[in-house]
């Protein structure tokens, strides 16, 4: 049991180093943004954050009035 959960803390203290080495490196390295609303691409493609589809939603008139 001690080894498997040894083995675990290894895997997972690996999978955080390599996950930050951009940040550790780089001068004023950061991880990216992962929201929609950041992406060129997404808007390039006019797909929006939800919020922002809902807000739109709700500003349209009823259609049964």
């Amino acid at each position: 049991m001690t080894e498997t959960l040894l083995l675990s803390v290894l895997i997972i203290a690996i999978a955080v180093g390599l996950l930050s080495v951009k940040v550790i490196f780089k001068k004023n390295g950061r991880f990216e943004s992962q929201h929609i609303h950041d992406s060129q691409a997404m808007k390039d493609r006019g797909i929006h954050c939800v919020l922002d589809q809902d807000r739109e939603a709700q500003s349209k008139k009823p259609l049964l009035s």
